[in-house]
């Protein structure tokens, strides 16, 4: 991996941090050479800070370490791209990320606050709703039918029904999860956990 610190006159070359799980930008930071091989060898990310004028690993004082997962570098080998593990927030501000908070997941997230939403506000002409005002056992039910007709689709040809049948269980499991007083973060630790 060939990086060329020689593009900026003080040998820096910009660092974006992303959480290597969800892959939301964390923050943004510099590294001259050193601190690029520190990173590398002790995989824990160290920056160059430009404020004390020495390397400056990332938690420090906190303990809010980044740990490294991956490292890139970008087409002109001039930016770096580090995939890493957060121990907790990275943002001096108490957020989560230097770019907001913790919740800028994906398309999955915004929809289970989108259903929490319609649930909460007591959505009268929601589907969503309608089926919460049913009680667990109605929500539980629903979703074992999606699963039912999921494996049926996935025992035939026709992809688009498959999918179809994928996003009407997953959409059923967030209405059971927010009834359950859970969310898809409780089982994406879970997951997690398992992972490792």
């Amino acid at each position: 991996m060939k990086i060329n610190f020689n593009t900026n006159k003080d040998g820096l070359v910009p660092v974006i941090i992303q959480d290597d799980r969800t892959l939301q930008v964390l923050m943004l930071g510099y590294m001259n050479e050193e601190a690029f091989e520190k990173t590398k060898k002790d995989e824990i990310v160290t920056f160059f800070s430009r404020s004390k004028n020495r390397l400056w690993t990332k938690g420090e004082e906190s303990g809010n370490f980044l740990t490294v997962k991956s490292i890139n570098v970008d087409c002109d080998q001039d930016t770096i791209l580090i995939k890493a593990v957060p121990e907790n927030i990275v943002c001096h501000t108490g957020s989560f990320s230097c770019f907001g908070k913790k919740d800028s997941k994906g398309f999955l997230y915004e929809l289970e606050e989108k259903i929490s939403h319609r649930i909460n506000e007591k959505a009268e002409d929601s589907y969503t709703y309608s089926l919460f005002q049913k009680g667990i056992n109605k929500m539980a039910q629903k979703v074992g039918e999606e699963a039912v007709e999921l494996v049926i689709e996935a025992k035939d040809h026709n992809d688009d029904l498959f999918k179809n049948e994928a996003a009407d269980l997953l959409y059923h499991f967030l209405i059971l999860l927010k009834a359950k007083n859970m969310n898809l973060e409780n089982i994406e630790k879970i997951l997690l956990a398992r992972n490792n």
